[in-house]
């Protein structure tokens, strides 16, 4: 369960980022997987501090942006589909 999401700033240097929300469950499940997986650097963004994010996930999350790209991976997915679209997306 996600008992806090951190809020990282614009200048943080981790290329992957899960789009989020406190008391999503989606989210929380989403947040399991990453875990499992070989992925190490990720932080999770609190959609609910920006309007223009909230305007662009709101309905889609948990969604996992690699920025150093622009690559989405949209909510469903599971440990395999997490680990071929890290290996596709790098």
């Amino acid at each position: 369960m996600l008992a806090s999401i951190t809020r990282f700033s614009a200048t943080s240097m981790s290329s992957f980022v899960l789009y989020s929300t406190l008391g999503c469950h989606l989210c929380e499940l989403a947040e399991s997987l990453l875990k499992q997986s070989t992925l190490s650097d990720w932080r999770l963004v609190d959609i609910s501090d920006s309007e223009a994010l909230v305007e662009l996930y709101g309905v889609r999350i948990p969604v996992l942006k690699n920025t150093a790209n622009e690559k989405e991976l949209g909510w469903p997915f599971d440990l395999a589909d997490l680990e071929k679209w890290l290996a596709t997306s790098a």
